[in-house]
């Protein structure tokens, strides 16, 4: 990725970024949802505007009621961002109709779609995607009852084709899946060519590879499939590759279904399949939390101390969502992501840090809980782990809280006895902002420091970057070596970009963005 594409992707990741995931596919689905009732009154789209209103009400309804009593009976709070993403989905996957046979058929929908997230579910996250699910249920249903309907797809066609790749793409730019989905996208495409050359072959018909091509691409289902639904977080695997594993899994069966008599294992069956192949790499991560107690770092920062209940397993680097429900949520929700700050080797402890000064109602919430109290980890991702060789030299580059992941990789170097040749860029706002100064010492690297005032008591292995800017030119006048390095870096989006033609001349770049808190 070149220097510009890389200024662009992060700028972008810091518009979406400051909307919670889960109200960005709602805003998404809805903007979808408008299109196609605008474009149903033209007739150009397979149902019709009251259909379609109908049975938005309909799937609303047995959804939200469904996920009402659950959260009764387990006295959570209702999320309802989650029961109207289900209601979208199977919106466009369902037939809306006004049928009263086919209206039951939606209701089993929805009900068995939501109740999926609480009865398929494993520590605390659901294994399946709910909308496949109850998708999948009502066309097996549909097999020995046909008046209720089955799923449809009527969102691959290709006058839906541009909304659905524009909305799809800003939910993969927050979820940070592009490439995964891209994966899923041009397996799905090439192996569903493929088999449908071999059935004109069979046919004794005339393959027109031009026409079957487009049509692959625009008029099928495989870009909602793979932007609104496999790029779900609580269905994936935590690690990159297993992610592409995933993507690829689904990409075959969604090409090519196999054949099992009245169905297929097709589209959401595919995603089903490869939703248990996420649910087989790894043990969920989903866990709770006993808050112990804060710790004030800088002016700025707090350190929170957990204690994992049951198995806990993450790598050096990676990072948690955490859920703090409360009344009145803002836009971005009741969850946010924390790099992990405490080691592996410090298991039970967890510890993340958080930057204050956002007066989101996330962070009122978080500053009150009490010593005793339980929150829900509700899994464990990222990529942002050191080389596999712990010969391969490391460049780190920390803007403010992006110090985090690192810390718990020095952390775990120092407790296991690894040695990496390590050269640390750490940039704050001030000399009284360099959080987590004594695991930077500890760890003895050469620590850079980028700050507007001179840090006093530097130690001997550290110094100050005196006079020097910090943008691409200013990396490689402190790190001359960073063309030998695997280059990390965590902080906004903005100083990624800046530092992208700096960091392109490394051996590799993982970037760990963030929009805040």
């Amino acid at each position: 990725m070149n220097s510009s594409l890389t200024a662009l992707w992060n700028r972008a990741f810091a518009v979406v970024g400051r909307v919670s995931m889960y109200r960005l596919v709602v805003l998404a689905l809805g903007a979808l949802g408008l299109v196609a009732f605008v474009l149903s009154f033209f007739g150009v789209l397979a149902p019709t505007p009251i259909e379609l209103i109908v049975s938005a009400a309909v799937l609303a309804a047995a959804c939200a009621a469904t996920d009402a009593v659950a959260h009764r009976i387990l006295a959570k709070g209702w999320r309802w961002e989650s029961s109207l993403i289900t209601t979208l989905i199977l919106l466009f996957i369902l037939r809306p109709t006004l049928e009263p046979l086919a209206l039951v058929g939606l209701v089993i929908a929805g009900v068995v779609a939501s109740a999926s997230k609480y009865l398929l579910a494993w520590q605390g996250r659901h294994i399946f995607n709910p909308a496949a699910v109850g998708a999948a249920f009502l066309t097996i249903l549909s097999i020995w009852l046909p008046a209720l309907g089955a799923s449809s797809w009527w969102v691959g066609t290709p006058f839906l084709a541009v909304p659905v790749l524009l909305l799809g793409l800003v939910v993969l730019v927050r979820t940070e899946k592009v490439r995964v989905i891209a994966v899923f996208f041009v397996i799905a495409v090439a192996v569903a060519f493929v088999r449908t050359s071999v059935q004109y072959d069979q046919a004794g018909l005339t393959f027109d590879a031009g026409t079957v091509f487009w049509a692959l691409l625009w008029a099928s289902p495989f870009l909602f499939l793979g932007a609104f639904m496999l790029s779900e977080p609580l269905t994936l695997p935590p690690r990159r590759w297993q992610q592409f594993t995933v993507a690829a899994v689904v990409g075959v069966l969604a090409g090519w279904p196999i054949d099992l008599g009245p169905i297929t294992l097709g589209q959401e069956r595919a995603l089903l399949i490869g939703n248990l192949v996420a649910f087989a790499f790894t043990v969920r991560t989903a866990v709770r939390l006993t808050f112990l107690r804060r710790e004030i770092l800088t002016p700025t920062v707090r350190e929170l101390v957990f204690r994992a209940e049951g198995r806990f397993r993450f790598a050096a680097g990676q990072y948690l969502e955490l859920e703090v429900p409360h009344p009145h949520p803002d836009a971005r929700g009741t969850r946010r992501e924390f790099s992990i700050v405490s080691a592996p080797a410090e298991l039970p402890e967890v510890r993340i840090a958080l930057r204050e000064g956002s007066q989101s109602s996330y962070k009122k919430a978080l500053a009150l809980i009490e010593p005793g109290e339980r929150l829900a980890v509700t899994g464990v991702w990222g990529d942002f782990v050191l080389p596999a060789r712990p010969s391969a030299p490391v460049l780190m580059v920390a803007a403010g809280i992006g110090v985090t992941p690192f810390v718990s990789q020095l952390r775990q170097m120092r407790l296991t006895d690894e040695d990496r040749d390590v050269v640390f860029v750490y940039v704050a706002s001030d000399a009284e902002e360099l959080a987590f100064r004594e695991d930077l010492e500890a760890a003895g690297i050469p620590v850079i420091v980028f700050t507007r005032t001179e840090p006093a008591d530097l130690p001997p292995h550290w110094r100050w970057a005196r006079g020097v800017r910090l943008d691409a030119d200013g990396l490689l006048e402190v790190v001359p070596d960073i063309g030998s390095r695997h280059a990390y870096i965590s902080g906004p989006p903005g100083l990624i970009a800046d530092l992208a033609p700096a960091l392109e001349k490394a051996r590799s770049i993982t970037t760990d963005a963030f929009s805040g808190y």
